[in-house]
């Protein structure tokens, strides 16, 4: 019985002193990537430092690594060296990394056009290859492909609107913009994100009513699918539709907008902001109109534009939300509404604003595959 027990106790052993040696470097890539879509970012980012000390040269892991620093707020120098690095130990380099690199760059704006433009050109030569394989085969990679084009072409389009460079002023600027967008909406018809970015174009070309028919043709093509359906855009981009919508005093499409969002994420404090902001608005056009606006007093509007910039300031305070200038317009709009005699609601009791607001963290089960100490 004793030469059993000390031979179970040999082979239990090795297993697990072996184990961890006999993962494969495409084993730790894929389990990367899983982490990765499941924005856990800190031990991708293990993972991808990891496959590096294996190969110093490894495409993917390289990728990974300047995504994970970008996501965790990590060493952005680092992150940039790392895209920078695949623009020659890759041919072609991977897209994502002109696109990266374009975003890192906020003092050199045609540098970075440079980048958006090679991106653009290495994803446009992907789908032409995409074209010449079975249909079955190639429409998701080819629908990635195109919304990485359009936003490849949009970015562009803001570098060349932003006040903040020179190129606004340029001569051919308003002309670039133009066939960037026309490009874009050649490659992905009725893509909602280049239609919002047309209606900026047109706002600044003051024609107002041209930036609503876009308007107008971008929401539609996504404000009656269900909150989860992938066609919907990104609360980030739905914030900024409402804010072409208000700049165009479309009111109701803006309020309907943010429903979706608070339904989505009812904690979000720029949807309460703008919500309020809205509401406000259509207080100051109730009291042009004689008092009323769509059946609603002067008195009912300023009341929800008080109570949602409540909500607003509260939750800005409880999340530490890095937007000062936010915070800072809230609260003129409470002190407009404060000296019209409009008193908020009970927000603070509803809110539970002396309660303790605790982080919530999903556990995440052990899926057994490969592990990271």
């Amino acid at each position: 019985m004793g030469r059993i027990r000390r031979s179970k106790k040999k082979d239990n052993s090795k297993p697990v002193n072996s184990q961890p040696q006999t993962y494969s470097v495409q084993a730790l890539v894929e389990k990367a990537q899983a982490l990765i879509v499941q924005y856990d970012y800190e031990l991708a980012l293990k993972f991808a430092r990891r496959i590096l000390e294996t190969e110093p040269n490894h495409v993917e892991a390289t990728e990974m690594l300047g995504i994970c620093l970008l996501e965790t707020g990590g060493d952005l120098e680092t992150a940039k060296q790392a895209f920078t690095s695949l623009l020659t130990t890759a041919t072609p380099p991977p897209p994502s990394a002109h696109l990266y690199l374009a975003q890192l760059i906020d003092d050199d704006p045609r540098l970075a056009l440079q980048h958006y433009s090679a991106a653009v050109d290495i994803l446009t030569a992907q789908l032409k290859g995409k074209d010449r394989e079975t249909p079955d085969s190639a429409h998701s990679d080819e629908v990635e492909i195109k919304s990485n084009i359009v936003r490849a072409l949009i970015g562009q389009v803001e570098i060349w609107m932003d006040p903040g460079y020179d190129l606004c002023f340029e001569p051919e600027a308003e002309k670039t913009c133009e066939d960037l967008l026309s490009f874009a909406l050649q490659v992905d018809p009725g893509n909602s994100e280049a239609l919002q970015s047309l209606a900026s174009v047109r706002m600044s070309q003051q024609r107002p009513e041209d930036a609503k028919q876009c308007l107008e043709q971008a929401w539609s093509s996504w404000k009656d699918l269900e909150l989860d359906d992938p066609k919907v855009p990104t609360i980030p981009d739905r914030l900024s539709i409402v804010k072409l919508f208000l700049e165009l005093s479309l009111y109701t499409p803006a309020l309907l907008v943010l429903q979706g969002i608070m339904a989505a994420d009812d904690q979000e404090v720029e949807a309460w902001y703008l919500e309020g902001w809205c509401f406000f608005l259509m207080s100051e056009q109730a009291q042009e109109n004689g008092g009323t606006l769509d059946e609603l007093t002067f008195q009912e509007l300023a009341k929800d534009a008080r109570d949602c910039l409540e909500t607003c300031r509260i939750l800005h305070a409880q999340h530490d939300h890095p937007d000062k200038p936010l915070l800072g317009h809230v609260k003129e709009l409470i002190t407009k509404l404060e000296a019209q005699g409009i008193k908020p609601s009970s927000i603070r009791d509803e809110l539970g604003e002396d309660e303790e607001w605790d982080d919530v963290e999903e556990s995440e089960d052990d899926d057994g595959d490969v592990e990271m100490d």
